[in-house]
Parts: structure tokens; sequence; C-alpha cells
């Protein structure tokens, strides 16, 4: 099976893709950085967590239970969020920090042998820029930013991370759970045949408000909805389906996207939008539809789905459902059941952070491939935003920021 025609782009390797967007890559030199002090000499890393939001808070937990973590310090914009978490967690005051900068100022305090980054995904690239120029690894929460120059910088600096000897890990639980791993293996191996077509689809009731809008904070507290801070739906939640469909293709990326989308319903926070509908192509005319929305659908069933029809046999996917390859006897695989996946794909991945630390291990394998989900969701939103098609070329050759105006907050 071959998807990847010379016509087609190439995969979005680590040379291609700072090449196309205009960044200069350094050679890679022999892993020889050590650990940072304190975690060679036995098995505990030291540490910090940005954002102390619902998820920062359980996953700090999930950190703590793990047993080879020493938690050290925690930042987040508000005091009063992060309270629960220092102590929870025996930190005192000089263990904790505030402010837009609470990241920096945590890493420029020392300490730390690593961070874990769960904040806004706007802030994403500057606060692993400030960990790896620091010497810390980095845990990071998926999406890695939020526009093309922001992937570009998460790909320099993950390739900064790689020259440091740093581990650079993107926490996304599909890719390291056992079922979805078979079954694309499979997949790969030929198990469908020629690609046909493709589905991936996001459905979800609508998230709850954290706080009334109006104040620059409310802001920050309904970040999700905020289409900068946190990339729109697509990128910030719907990148989960986009990230398998990607990794279905091989992470070799779409040519072209078109689409449409709105904001109807969900219209009373923020400006992110509540639904999408979309087309990529991919190489050798298979085509992917993509739908999500974000709003209740009065009892309409939803979830995280993924099937791709080959002249083979079928792939079908359902975050926290089955994952399974429908076929004859030598396509047919039974798979298993995803249910615990949230949970458990979260623990697996910091488990894997703590071997790699300890190993030294700076392959950094989840890096290209989170880059790439990462730019397939913002060229879905880009398409359907701006009502053209976008080509992969031009996305990723593309400069346009998205900018936050973060005036009446506290640094």
């Amino acid at each position: 099976m071959n998807n990847t025609p010379s016509t087609a782009p190439a995969a979005l390797s680590r040379r291609n893709f700072l090449a196309q967007a205009g960044i200069g890559l350094a050679a890679v030199s022999t892993l020889s950085r050590a650990v940072a002090q304190g975690s060679a000499a036995n098995s505990k890393i030291r540490l910090g967590l940005v954002g102390c939001g619902s998820r920062g808070k359980w996953i700090l937990d999930l950190f703590a239970a793990q047993g080879g973590y020493e938690i050290v310090s925690v930042a987040d914009y508000f005091a009063g969020q992060l309270a629960p978490a220092a102590a929870k967690h025996n930190l005192g005051p000089k263990q904790t920090f505030t402010g837009l900068k609470c990241a920096e100022k945590m890493i420029a305090h020392g300490g730390l042998d690593a961070i874990a980054i769960i904040s806004p995904p706007y802030f994403h690239p500057e606060q692993a820029r400030a960990a790896v120029n620091a010497g810390l690894n980095v845990y990071l929460a998926k999406p890695a930013a939020v526009d093309a120059p922001g992937c570009a910088s998460i790909a320099e600096t993950g390739a900064l991370a790689r020259k440091k000897g740093l581990v650079f890990l993107v926490d996304f639980q599909t890719r390291n759970n056992e079922f979805y791993v078979e079954a694309i293996k499979r997949l790969h191996s030929g198990a469908l045949g020629d690609m046909c077509y493709g589905e991936a689809s996001y459905q979800a009731n609508r998230l709850a408000i954290k706080a009334p809008p109006g104040p620059p904070e409310a802001r920050l507290h309904n970040w999700v909805f905020d289409q900068v801070l946190s990339g729109d739906i697509i990128v910030e939640q719907n990148i989960h389906a986009l990230d398998v469909m990607s990794w279905l293709m091989k992470d070799t990326p779409p040519l072209r996207c078109t689409g449409t989308g709105g904001r109807r319903v969900r219209i009373d926070v923020g400006d992110a939008w509540d639904h999408y509908a979309l087309v990529y192509e991919y190489a050798n005319n298979v085509g992917v539809t993509f739908s999500s929305r974000q709003f209740d659908a009065h009892g309409e069933p939803g979830g995280i789905v993924n099937r791709m029809f080959g002249t083979k046999g079928v792939f079908n996917s359902k975050y926290g459902g089955d994952v399974m390859i429908r076929g004859g006897k030598e396509t047919f695989y039974r798979g298993g059941s995803t249910k615990a996946i949230y949970k458990e794909g979260a623990e697996s991945n910091i488990r894997w952070f703590h071997e790699l630390v300890m190993k030294k291990d700076a392959a950094n394998v989840t890096l290209e491939p989170s880059v790439t989900s990462n730019l397939v969701a913002i060229m879905g939103r880009t398409a359907a935003q701006e009502h053209r098609m976008v080509t992969w070329k031009d996305l990723v050759g593309s400069k346009k920021k998205l900018h936050a105006d973060l005036s009446g907050l506290e640094t």
C-alpha cells in the first residue's frame, strides 16, 4: 500500500518542516547531557507544573501517584486556583508562582528537573522554549500551539531539546494505547489494502462556563471558549480525532482542505466556533471528512470517532469505546475497549516520561507527529474561517500569528 506518490507532500520530518517554516535546524549532536542535578542519583524527578485548572490539578495528582516524581512547585495566573494544589502537595509560598509570567518565574527560581505545561495553548510555545533554554525536560499538553508560527517554534524547541539531551513529550493518550497502536500498525502494514476514504468526528456537548464573562480575568477562566487562547475547538479539542486521522495516514500531511462551520448555538461566552464541517484531501485521491460540534444535541450520541475504509477492510475506533478492524480472515482484528483511556493514557504517558528522563532518551518521538496534527487542525480552522481552500504548502509557510490582547492582566 502506497499513499505517498512523488506528487504528495513529504511527511513532516523535523528537517523538512523547519526548512519550510524558514527555521534553521542545527545538527543534532550525540546525546551527552546528563539529567538535571539531583535526578541522576535517584528515581525522583523534581517536577513543576504550570496550569492549576481542573485538568492541571488532576494530572498533578497522577504525577504524584506515579511515585517517581517530587512535586516541587506549581504556577498559575490565579493564586486562588493554585492554592488547593499547593496545599495538597505541601508547597509553601516560595514554591508557588502567579501572573501571566508564572511559568517563567517558576523556571527562573530553579530547583527543577522537569516541567509539565498544562496552561492555555496560546502560552505553550513561549513556556516550552523557556523551559528547554533552562535545561528542563518538558511534558506538554496538547495542542502544542494555536497557529503555524507557534508550531514552528515548538518544532525548533524540540530540535533544541534533542541537541541538549532533554525529553520533550506531548501528551496524546491514543498514541500510547495498545489497541490503537496494534490496529494502526496492521493498517500501515496493508491490512486495509488501498485506502478509499475516511471519516473523523468529534461530537460533544457544550463545556461549562467557569466565570461570568466581562472582566479580563474571566477571559482566562473561560479560555476554552476563546479563539486565540485555545486555538478554537478544532485545535484545542477536536485535535484528538484529527491526530488519529493523521496517524492513520502515516502522519503524511493532506494536500488541501476545504470546509465551513460557524457559531450559532453556543453564543453566550467567548468567540470560539461551535461546529465545523470539512474535507481533507490526501494523496491518491483519498478524502477524509471531518465534522464537530460543541453544543447540546438533544440526546444525539456523540464521541470521538474515526473510520477508514479500504479495499480489504475497515478501521473503526471510538475514544472511550472499541477499536477494531473489520474484514476477512487475514484482515480482521478484534481489538478491544478503551473505556478507561482518558486516565490510563495519561498515567501511561507519565510513566513513559519518567522512563525517558531516567534513560536520558531524547529521541522525542511524539514531537513531529504532534506538530503535524496540530497543523492539520489549524489548516481546517483556516479553511473554514477564511472560506477558501488551504494547501499544506501555504499553511506551513504562513506567518499569520494569533495575538491575544492581555491588557489589564497582571504579569
